[in-house]
């Protein structure tokens, strides 16, 4: 048995659900949409190229959360899902997951985006293990805040060791699925690290550190990176 952590954002879907939150968030009229998508488009292109405030992106990303009753943000979120979500599913991202799952192995995914988006999605694919930053809940309503530490870059190595410590789980044999330059410090740490349909940097990165390069963008569930 081996720890699977995955990434998720263009790594199990094929695009940014934070992203597409956002775009949601405009199309629905919930939020000022000159100000909102031009803001949103932003900060997804700094994550790209790897320059993104993390909390500052928080503090913008989470205000609506802050300007809406969470009854009213519950129903929103289910039609986004429904509408935005379920045809980015990957059959292979399935098929992977259940690979794992079928070696007795323990899934996890680690996300940058936000539990409030990201829990619904993973669910879908039958993951229980969930690692993300949290939004801040108090008194029924969420304050636009978010608890503990932002879930991205080093954060989620230091998330995750904080997880293993309440856990059985190790890192022996562990394995970790991304799309995302973003995430090498997690990448580094891991024993099998395969880079997922990656960026122009990852992509660099791997080859150089002769990592397996996988895409789940083809219709079928690469085998060729498992070691037996």
């Amino acid at each position: 048995m081996s720890l699977a952590i995955f990434d998720l954002d263009n790594t199990l879907i094929a695009d940014d659900s934070d992203y597409l939150w956002g775009q949601f968030l405009v199309d629905q009229g919930i939020v000022d949409k000159s100000y909102y998508e031009s803001a949103n488009a932003k900060f997804y292109d700094d994550y790209k190229q790897g320059t993104l405030d993390i909390v500052e992106f928080l503090r913008f990303s989470l205000k609506p959360l802050a300007d809406n009753n969470a009854e009213q943000l519950y129903r929103w979120r289910a039609q986004f899902i429904e509408q935005a979500i379920r045809p980015l599913l990957l059959t292979p991202a399935q098929q992977l997951i259940d690979k794992h799952r079928n070696r007795g192995d323990t899934l996890l995914v680690i996300t940058a985006t936000n539990r409030f988006v990201t829990e619904p999605i993973v669910r879908l694919y039958g993951i229980d293990n969930l690692l993300a930053t949290t939004p801040e809940f108090i008194d029924g309503r969420y304050t636009g805040g978010f608890n503990g530490i932002p879930c991205f870059r080093e954060g989620k190595v230091k998330l995750l060791e904080a997880w293993l410590t309440d856990s059985s789980e190790t890192m022996q044999d562990s394995w970790f699925y991304s799309d995302s330059h973003n995430d090498l410090p997690l990448l580094k740490l891991v024993d099998h690290p395969v880079a997922v349909d990656p960026d122009e940097k990852l992509a660099e990165f791997a080859d150089a550190a002769n990592w397996p390069i996988i895409s789940l963008r083809n219709g079928q569930c690469p085998t060729h990176h498992f070691q037996k």
